[in-house]
């Protein structure tokens, strides 16, 4: 089969670099924080997000060297695939930390909330791609968009997992602001979610009550469901401007952070490398934002354009949640950070979602 010369050319060195660099740092981070200063060693779990890595590189090659208007057609495919997996999960998931969201294959433990992301990105582009109503869509024009979407949330709902949820219709929303929902029928949409949080509230299991009471109030139970999130703030606030050093981090090293290889990843990194080495990480972070936005702007297609739109979407939202989680400005709500937080289901998602950025970013030239 003979390639493009183009598409070598044109090959996104930038998005490439970062992705590469973000998870390196990720697989940096995981060792420390899981390192052991009595044993000198860390477990197996930076090893394993390596692999993790290759899977996700070879994935992301695949999808780099398939048009991705080909791609368009196996975006409802893949949805009812996901749908499927998530179904599975109600009766033969497995269990952990109190939710059932995983999927034993034998050879590896799959996650299927983490391609439900790229899932609706897929779908909700191939809806989207053709040329928007002239005023806009309305609340009318989003029942289909709408039932696409609410049974993904649902299910994901149900083992519970709150924080995916919630990016999953992040993840909605600013699709379809992208795709021309008016801004009149946003600010209804908006509105009616506020009317709705008191009934959602009731729905919540009773740890999640508390931990957005604890968000109101830290001190409400620091010894108990508002420990982790003190202990977090304290984890950050140590590193101060230039950090304790790698592998020096003592509310890591003590066990005071809970899931410090996962959700609590970015606390384990400031501690380490303080201001200066926060502003970094979230620097390389907003150039992957920007490098994106380029890609929009030029993708040749509304298709090409609202699929990158929609990855960067997912990069964005649980940036923004993971952090703001971690130093108490937003309730724990169990959000990875992209690339760095141990998972092979969110590597190999995120890094075939990266590899949807640099597909539509090669091909803006052919034609």
């Amino acid at each position: 089969m003979q390639i493009d010369r183009r598409l070598v050319s044109h090959f996104d060195w930038t998005l490439f670099g970062i992705v590469l660099g973000l998870t390196l740092l990720g697989i940096l981070t995981i060792y420390s924080a899981t390192y052991s200063i009595t044993e000198g060693q860390a477990g197996g779990l930076a090893s394993k997000q390596f692999y993790w890595l290759v899977i996700g590189l070879a994935a992301m090659l695949v999808v780099m060297s398939i048009d991705y208007h080909h791609l368009e057609r196996l975006a409802y495919p893949f949805y009812g695939l996901v749908l499927f997996l998530l179904l599975l999960v109600l009766f033969i998931g497995s269990v952990g930390g109190g939710s059932q969201r995983w999927l034993n294959l034998g050879f590896f433990i799959l996650q299927p909330s983490e391609p439900a992301k790229l899932a609706i990105v897929l779908a909700l582009a191939r809806y989207l791609q053709y040329d928007e109503p002239h005023d806009g869509y309305r609340l009318r024009d989003l029942w289909l968009p709408f039932l696409l979407v609410a049974p993904l949330i649902l299910l994901t709902l149900v083992q519970p997992d709150l924080g995916t949820a919630i990016i999953l219709s992040l993840i909605f929303i600013s699709l379809m602001l992208m795709g021309g929902l008016r801004l009149r029928s946003f600010l209804y949409l908006a509105a009616a979610g506020v009317v709705f949080m008191p009934i959602a509230w009731h729905f919540l299991k009773p740890y999640q009550q508390k931990r957005i009471l604890i968000f109101l109030n830290p001190d409400l139970d620091p010894l108990g469901a508002g420990y982790h999130v003190i202990q977090s703030k304290i984890a950050v606030g140590s590193g101060r401007f230039f950090g304790k050093g790698y592998l020096k981090g003592t509310q890591n090293q003590l066990d005071f952070l809970p899931a410090q290889h996962t959700d609590f990843i970015f606390s384990v990194f400031a501690e380490e490398w303080g201001l200066v080495g926060c502003v970094l990480l979230l620097g390389l972070y907003f150039a992957f934002i920007v490098a994106s936005l380029r890609v929009v702007a030029r993708a040749k297609d509304r298709f090409g354009a609202l699929l990158v739109f929609g990855i960067l979407a997912i990069f964005f939202w649980q940036v923004l949640i993971n952090a703001s989680m971690v130093t108490g400005l937003l309730p724990v709500v169990g959000i990875p950070l992209p690339l760095l937080s141990y998972g092979g289901s969110s590597m190999v998602s995120m890094m075939v979602g990266a590899g949807f950025l640099i597909n539509v970013s090669m091909r803006r030239f052919t034609f």
